[in-house]
């Protein structure tokens, strides 16, 4: 795993080896964590790239062609998909650090949580639409060590909006909240299946360039 994203999952999910890669613009991606694999004398080695620069054997597989990314890992896995709803099962939550994040967010009893940073996008959203005496939550990166951490306030929040990330598929996989607004921002192959109820944003104009590739003539 990317070492920048270490202390997101290593309290989180320690039946897991994790061996930190230093993160560059090439080797990083496969040469490393095979070079590392092999070091730990693992015997098997199971890579769930379903596309990557210089190994067309990702996108030959014939899931490739019928599957979203999500669908493709689990395929390749042998795991069935549902298995991706199951993640409550597979964490140890740290109640205490979810406390801590509550109150250093003022304890608000109504609340709307806004997640609208993705890896290279950031998403509008007219917030006017959330009531007066609601407070707003923004996630920002940095306002906790993991991710996990804000399963409480997601659990307990009346409105959550998120674009296409890592909180939004936390939030799907773990069925956390009940009145949910999901922003996409990629390709239809590249955004996650949705398992639970979400209303789903429009496009800006901007995403809507990058991402049509069906449309009425």
């Amino acid at each position: 795993m990317a070492d920048v994203f270490l202390d997101n999952v290593v309290n989180h999910v320690p039946w897991v080896k994790w061996i930190p890669v230093p993160v560059d613009p090439g080797p990083f991606f496969y040469d490393v964590p095979m070079q590392r694999l092999k070091n730990f004398k693992v015997d098997e080695v199971l890579c769930l790239y379903n596309a990557l620069t210089g190994h067309p054997e990702f996108t030959a597989r014939p899931e490739f062609q019928l599957m979203k990314f999500d669908q493709y890992k689990y395929s390749v896995a042998g795991v069935p998909f549902l298995k991706k709803w199951t993640l409550a099962d597979c964490i140890t939550r740290d109640y205490d650090a979810e406390g801590t994040l509550y109150k250093k967010l003022g304890s608000p009893e109504h609340f709307a949580i806004l997640h609208l940073d993705g890896s290279d996008y950031r998403a509008g959203f007219d917030t006017s639409i959330i009531p007066e005496d609601w407070q707003q939550i923004e996630i920002k990166e940095g306002m906790t060590p993991s991710v996990f951490n804000w399963i409480g306030m997601l659990s307990n929040a009346e409105s959550i909006i998120c674009v296409d990330s890592v909180f939004s598929n936390l939030v799907d996989q773990m069925n956390l909240g009940t009145d949910r607004y999901f922003i996409p921002r990629s390709h239809i192959q590249l955004t996650p299946v949705l398992g639970n109820d979400w209303t789903i944003m429009d496009f800006d104009d901007a995403t809507k360039k990058r991402v049509t590739i069906f449309g009425a003539s």
